[in-house]
């Protein structure tokens, strides 16, 4: 299994060889018995954080290298357009909350996207565009809730779906919405079976074991977690799932952050310099044999590549099938919930006539 890991850095205004090339997709037999190969692509970089525009601008540069170097499949880190919003405490503390705490939200809430919405729009023309499946971490802006969200386009350039995460981590609560049981995809397509779960919900045996249940074959990780231990959850899932993990962090520093007093890091202000390292990445690719194919990188902003042997999921299967041949249904069984859960539901009052007309 051949390995490529492109360790340039990639900046907003550095320029990118765009190549109008068309790569071909794989048939499949729907199922991961063929030895076909799938070049896959996880970017590790920094929002350009409270510039949307200049965000997308960023992720189409950056997805317009990794379809040069022939990827078929790219994934963007948790909540890369809109933001992950590092060392912020919006000014919260427990009954109560600040003038410029909620000012805060409302500068957050706008960059952030509606889904549908023209910037879904301006993804799914990327992805077509540049001939790629495209995996990405967004914040979405529902009302005035946001939730921390992965979208999905097809090479054609068609809107797949998304992912909302299930249970934002620690202070995230209060800033994001949960999701619910009905956006936990796992999408057949051309190059495998592909779905995703966000940061820490990656610890969650319960939908891990729902997306095994649904067959995910490319298991996408976009994620705020840069410690060395994530490697070994990443690998973890790789082994448990018979899948490939893919994992995209972002690389950031002090300076990719508004400064002070506009953005302020709670409690770590004081230490920090423009150059230091508030989000180191670790960013890597994992073989359903427990492989490190790519990473992790901790180094800077980057593209790490591999090609992905959909055999090696067969091969992985043999020895451990999770929700198949190693699994015991007469004494463990899981229910999951996969219809919306809405705070308001409207039922219109039919009256007689229409009811006569029907």
């Amino acid at each position: 299994m051949s390995t490529h890991q492109d360790m340039s850095l990639v900046t907003a205004t550095s320029p990118i060889n765009v190549v109008d090339q068309t790569f071909p997709e794989i048939e499949m037999s729907g199922d991961s018995s063929s030895s076909s190969i799938v070049r896959a692509t996880v970017v590790q970089a920094c929002t350009i954080f409270y510039d949307t525009p200049a965000t997308l601008d960023k992720a189409e540069r950056l997805l317009a290298e990794a379809a040069d170097n022939g990827s078929q499949l790219v994934v963007f880190p948790e909540a890369f357009i809109g933001g992950y919003p590092r060392g912020s405490s919006f000014e919260l503390a427990i009954g109560g909350r600040t003038a410029k705490g909620r000012d805060d939200f409302r500068k957050y809430l706008a960059s952030a996207i509606d889904v549908p919405g023209p910037e879904v729009e301006r993804l799914a023309e990327m992805a077509r565009k540049y001939k790629v499946f495209l995996v990405m971490g967004v914040i979405e802006r529902d009302g005035y809730t946001l939730y921390c969200t992965v979208l999905f386009f097809d090479s054609q350039g068609q809107f797949l779906g998304k992912h909302r995460k299930l249970m934002p981590t620690a202070l995230e609560r209060c800033i994001w919405g949960f999701g619910d049981g009905s956006t936990i995809p796992v999408f057949d397509t051309p190059i495998g079976k592909i779905g995703a779960a966000i940061c820490w919900e990656n610890r969650m045996p319960s939908l891990r074991t729902a997306l095994y249940a649904k067959g995910i074959e490319i298991y996408c990780a976009p994620t705020a977690d840069a410690r060395e231990t994530w490697v070994a959850s990443m690998t973890h899932i790789a082994l448990e799932g018979g899948c490939f993990v893919l994992s995209a962090n972002q690389f950031c520093r002090r300076k990719d952050y508004p400064p002070p007093p506009e953005y302020t890091f709670s409690g770590s202000e004081e230490s920090l310099t423009p150059d230091s390292v508030v989000c180191a990445g670790g960013s890597s690719i994992i073989s359903p044999l427990g492989v490190v194919l790519a990473g992790p990188n901790y180094e800077g902003e980057a593209l790490l590549s591999a090609d992905l042997d959909l055999g090696d999921i067969a091969r992985a299967k043999f020895d451990f099938d999770v929700v198949g041949h190693y699994s015991r249904p007469e004494v463990f069984s899981l229910n999951i919930r996969e219809h919306p859960r809405k705070a308001v539901s409207f039922t219109s009052k039919v009256t007689k006539d229409e009811t006569v007309k029907k």
